[in-house]
């Protein structure tokens, strides 16, 4: 077999976005592909009907869109002179294109005068929808094309001068936003009216329409967002607060069993991390009402580096409420009925990456399977037939390592992993190896392909990786780390290792390497700062000082106070305890740090502490900063930027295990 290159995601096609036209006899979806000479990403509509797939749009920029009916798609772009000077001068605004699923160009449908997100129909011609304001200036988008232009240019002479007086001030992927909001407008298309029906203040975090009425959440903030979101019905006359939020986290509002569903937690047991409990909305009594409790984690937790785009994690229906659930490595896909009870629709090994249920209940899913990249498939009596080939070609004759399962009892908890071996193993010969360790903490790594680890197998490492507690999957007893940050965690990897090495004596114990990115760069950190048993290490994106974080990170206030277990100010001590910066002089091992500029989520600062004080001290380092990128760097950096990615630390990790 082939040896798998660094640079063969390139090829790979991810699916996103899959949607369910109204009527359900057909659904579209988004076909993201890098694009090397552009440094750029291409995203096409495609269509799935009558059993099979056709590409809709071919401009290479159709990242969104939205059903208008069931022939006609919505999509925001581009495409004149005129708007593409708009959009160079910074102006905010959508312009919407409508493209007819039968043929024929994409014609002008209508233009929003804010940034939009998310339109919904509320059935009789009109859409709610979402955008971006500034708080200062919440009525911009009423102004004329001359007022716009001076607004504009105000903007532009500003850019020099960053203020902010709230938090959180940045957000990673979103930059500066202080004073920003996502704000909801009533439009209607045959008056040509829009209408904000949000305070200026005030940010919306999740909407559904029934009924014609708009349900939202979300909350008002000067000072700090503190993400207790309220709930709110606007019928369209009048705004009335249906829920008043005492410290709840609000997980979303979907329309479903002929309510609104909210999922959401007291966070009273395991804090921000609790997972939610299934409620619906009693408008009368203005409370939720408790449907069904669940332990697991809404959403598909098991991480990778092969996808792009958004992706459904609930859908609602009339009679039902579906939602993916990560349950021990893997996604699956549930379906809660007006009773409360839960059954399974889809429950294989792999991942559900997107899915959707059309109104004639069938269920199309976006998965990873088989040790196979993403592809469309439809659910038929529980398993899932695969209906697509778009990555067939990308990894034909390629060696793909088969994840084999490896689980060892650790401080009372099974934890579960697995190890890939290198291409072309030979059981009498010696390897060296990586342990790779995954992010979040609250994520999962499972049995899929994941590139960057399979790129390594190709290149003639044993790669090994684990589930230690903190993770997704198992609960929200095992998903609880608050306050125990680099004990039970570096306890179970170090125990998995040791498993490993007793499992394949083919590896050479003292040609191992560690690596991971962001909660798997805190925990990179924290080994190479307890123990010399790995050669060299590769940290990415990482936490070195929690004291730090929690002043600089967009979510150091609520993620890092929670997580550390310790408050502002007074809590400083129980942090730096748990900081890998405190044990820096401990570390001898040769370490590479892989960090963006732009990345809020562990800023860069992170990285330049520990980095600082291993130079100091002599110890073999070296720091790669990747300008203009953020915390996604591995999964949605440009395409260049991810190749050198990459290749520094398969560099670094060779020149000292080879």
């Amino acid at each position: 077999m082939k040896e798998l290159q660094l640079n063969d995601f390139l090829h790979y096609k991810c699916l996103s976005a899959l949607t369910f036209a109204p009527g359900g006899d057909r659904a579209a979806f988004i076909i993201t592909e890098a694009d090397e000479e552009r440094n750029a990403y291409r995203q096409n509509i495609w269509l799935y009907e009558n059993g099979g797939v056709r590409r809709l749009s071919a401009m290479d920029k159709e990242g969104r869109f939205v059903w208008e009916d069931e022939c006609h798609l919505l999509f925001p772009a581009c495409r004149t002179p005129e708007e593409q000077k708009r959009a160079e001068d910074k102006d905010a605004f959508t312009a919407f294109y409508r493209i007819d699923i039968h043929g024929g160009e994409a014609l002008p449908a209508f233009t929003m005068p804010f940034s939009a997100q998310a339109l919904k129909p509320l059935g009789d011609g009109r859409w709610a929808i979402t955008g971006t304001i500034d708080a200062s200036r919440p009525d911009a988008y009423l102004l004329d094309n001359e007022d716009r232009k001076k607004l504009a240019e105000e903007y532009r002479e500003d850019t020099d001068y960053i203020v902010a007086d709230e938090i959180p001030y940045w957000y990673n992927g979103k930059g500066d936003i202080n004073k920003r909001r996502t704000a909801l407008f009533l439009f209607d298309p045959a008056a040509g009216r829009t209408e904000r029906l949000t305070p200026p203040t005030f940010n919306v975090e999740s909407f559904a329409v029934k009924d014609g009425c708009i349900y939202y959440s979300g909350e008002d903030y000067r000072t700090k967002l503190t993400e207790n979101a309220d709930i709110f019905r606007w019928d369209g006359k009048k705004t009335v607060r249906l829920y008043a939020n005492k410290g709840w986290g609000v997980h979303g509002l979907e329309a479903a069993l002929d309510g609104i569903m909210v999922p959401a937690t007291d966070r009273k047991r395991f804090g921000s991390h609790q997972n939610p409990n299934f409620y619906l909305l009693d408008e009368a009594k203005k409370s939720l009402s408790l449907l069904a409790e669940n332990e697991e984690g809404i959403g598909n937790g098991v991480i990778g580096d092969c996808r792009y785009g958004a992706a459904r994690a609930v859908c609602g229906k009339k009679d039902a409420f579906y939602y993916v659930a990560t349950i021990h490595g893997s996604s699956h896909l549930f379906c809660l009925g007006r009773d409360g009870g839960v059954r399974p629709v889809l429950q294989e090994t792999g991942a559900v990456d997107d899915f959707d249920v059309s109104d004639k209940g069938e269920v199309l899913v976006v998965g990873m399977y088989d040790n196979r990249l993403e592809e469309l498939y439809r659910v038929e009596d529980g398993k899932v037939r695969r209906l697509t080939a778009f990555n067939e070609e990308a990894l034909a004759g390629k060696y793909v390592a088969v994840p084999e399962p490896l689980t060892v009892l650790s401080r009372e908890w099974e934890i579960e992993g697995w190890v890939l071996k290198p291409r072309d193993f030979n059981p009498k010969k010696k390897y060296p190896s990586i342990l790779d360790i995954h992010g979040g903490p609250k994520a999962a790594y499972g049995p899929i392909f994941f590139h960057e680890m399979q790129a390594w197998a190709s290149q003639g490492y044993f790669v090994f990786f684990c589930n230690p507690v903190g993770g997704e999957g198992r609960g929200n007893e095992f998903a609880d780390l608050r306050g125990k940050y680099g004990t039970i965690d570096y306890d179970n990897l170090m125990d998995f290792t040791d498993a490993v090495l007793e499992k394949y004596p083919q590896i050479d114990s003292k040609r191992m390497a560690v690596t991971g990115g962001s909660y798997g760069g805190y925990m990179t950190n924290w080994i190479v700062g307890h123990t010399d048993r790995f050669v060299c290490a590769a940290t990415q994106r990482c936490i070195s000082n929690w004291v730090s974080f929690c002043g600089t990170s967009d979510i150091g206030p609520t993620f890092g106070v929670d997580q550390t277990d310790a408050p502002l100010v007074s809590g400083a001590k129980k942090m730096w305890d748990a900081s890998p910066l405190k044990y820096a002089e401990n570390i001898k091992t040769p370490t590479l740090f892989i960090h963006s500029d732009e990345d809020y989520r562990c800023p860069y600062e992170q990285a330049l502490q520990l980095f600082t004080v291993l130079c100091d001290r002599g110890v073999p380092t070296r720091l790669c900063r990747f300008k203009g990128e953020n915390h996604e760097l591995s999964r949605g950096g440009k395409p260049k930027h991810r190749i050198r990615r990459l290749k520094e630390i398969t560099d670094w990790i060779e020149a000292y295990t080879k």
